[in-house]
């Protein structure tokens, strides 16, 4: 062995990993050869782009923290790009050697109308993510209205709508938006420009307290042009970092600086928080943002294979369409997994290929349903009710039924656990889902008359979250 050959660790690396991935997880992400090795790096070949950024993501981190136990040293991996013949997938095949797709093929059944805003190059910004673009963010019925208020905050920050406030579900884009802002007031001013979730604000502000170093955080950012936090339910229960948060609001409202904040919820909704914080919030504009519907689901996927330069037929993407109707998120995680299919099988993709290997994806209960939303909005509609009773604390006979048959049918239906339910529920425990489900489960026993009522929710539910 030379004096920098670390072929031996690298395969060692590679048979521990297959013994903890499995063989199925292996083989469809570790085809990559050893080329040679420095004193720091080990250099592996890997078919192509796509298939260098998925493991880069997915796996660099535990090879790397394989190759360190093994060789005692830090040892960095780079995966250098050499298609080989026979794993080029007809998938690539589109790409022109300009990087676009030659496909033609595709079109939408009815693409929604997008303004696009075209933005000047400049170095990226260190918080963002460079993809989360208005160019990149596909406008339908269920996010126009945020997606125009976006853009005009981008156009004019610290203007009208300030602050600005995006609530929703899991995966529906809300931070994409927030920093599609952020990209653009960045690539075409010279702003400062800070992005940061809500958690790590509270760790920063907690580490500034022990380091005796809060004036500096106060300088850091009750003197930026534009504060993006994600994730601001977070921030219940935690006094003194909505204490500091208030302030830093006052200071930045009062400058007319911009401001942005994403919510898992409407922040009426969000329990312990201050009376005066949850003010400052509601003070500017709030918008939320719903699934997306069919039309918008096949223009996302559109959108996202010809980015990628990968030609998919129309029907496979109008079956993703049809059967993936959760969130944004899982549309491109059904799309990626066929691109991955593709690139390392070497067979182009057919809808039979699709209905193979996303079976367990257009099976899974998180698709029968989009939203606990769409839940609490067909029992509500079906009891004569609203959405906020069933969310609120009335407790009269008819509410207590449909309340809990939603949650009965929250936790049959979807993943969502006892403690997010509760949380979807007005912030309930999740001892308070449990004795509701507790309770229909009798009163199915007891009353034959019930069933027939919550098959019929269940179907409408079903068929709502299928048309929309």
């Amino acid at each position: 062995m030379s004096t920098w050959d670390y072929e031996i660790f690298w395969k060692e690396a590679l048979n521990q990993i297959r013994q903890e991935l499995g063989e199925h997880e292996f083989a469809m992400w570790f085809n990559m050869e050893y080329l040679h090795s420095t004193e720091k790096e080990i250099v592996v070949a890997v078919p192509s782009s796509f298939y260098r950024d998925q493991v880069t993501m997915r796996y660099k981190n535990l090879i790397e923290g394989k190759l360190h136990e093994l060789a005692g040293k830090d040892l960095k991996v780079i995966f250098e790009v050499r298609p080989r013949n026979k794993d080029v997938s007809p998938a690539s095949q589109s790409i022109k050697e300009n990087g676009h797709s030659t496909n033609n093929e595709i079109s939408s059944p009815k693409t929604p109308k997008t303004e696009q805003i075209s933005v000047p190059k400049k170095d990226p910004h260190p918080q963002l993510r460079q993809d989360y673009t208005f160019d990149n963010y596909v406008i339908g019925d269920n996010n126009s209205f945020a997606a125009n208020a976006a853009i005009a905050i981008a156009k004019n920050p610290g203007g009208a709508y300030n602050p600005f406030l995006v609530y929703g579900g899991v995966g529906l884009g809300k931070t994409h938006l927030m920093q599609a802002i952020g990209n653009y007031i960045h690539q075409n001013s010279n702003a400062r420009i800070i992005y940061i979730t809500a958690e790590n604000f509270t760790n920063e502000f907690i580490q500034a307290i022990q380091a005796n170093k809060t004036a500096a955080f106060k300088n850091k950012y009750r003197f930026v042009d534009i504060l993006l936090i994600d994730d601001i339910h977070f921030l219940q229960k935690k006094n003194e970092t909505q204490e500091e948060l208030f302030h830093t609001f006052n200071a930045l409202y009062d400058a007319n600086k911009q401001m942005v904040f994403t919510c898992d919820r409407p922040v009426s909704e969000l329990k312990n928080l201050s009376d005066r914080l949850r003010s400052r919030f509601e003070r500017g504009l709030t918008v939320d943002l719903q699934p997306p519907n069919y039309e918008t689901r096949y223009a996302i996927l559109q959108k996202k294979a010809e980015s990628r330069g990968v030609q998919i037929p129309k029907e496979v993407l109008e079956l993703i369409s049809r059967n993936v109707t959760s969130n944004v998120r899982d549309l491109e995680a059904a799309l990626t997994k066929l691109i991955a299919y593709a690139e390392l099988v070497g067979k182009p993709i057919t809808i039979e290929v699709a209905q193979q290997h996303l079976k367990d994806v257009f099976a899974s209960p998180k698709q029968t349903n989009m939203s606990i939303e769409v839940i609490q909005r067909v029992v509500a509609d079906y009891f004569s009710l609203s959405i906020n009773d069933l969310r609120g604390k009335k407790r009269t006979q008819n509410i207590v039924l449909a309340r809990q048959l939603a949650m009965y049918i929250g936790r049959e239906i979807t993943e969502y656990s006892t403690t997010e339910l509760g949380m979807e529920f007005g912030g309930r425990d999740h001892t308070t889902v449990m004795h509701a489900c507790q309770k229909i489960e009798e009163k199915l026993r007891s009353d034959p008359s019930l069933d027939p009522i919550l098959q019929k929710l269940i179907r409408d539910i079903k068929d709502y979250s299928t048309k929309n």
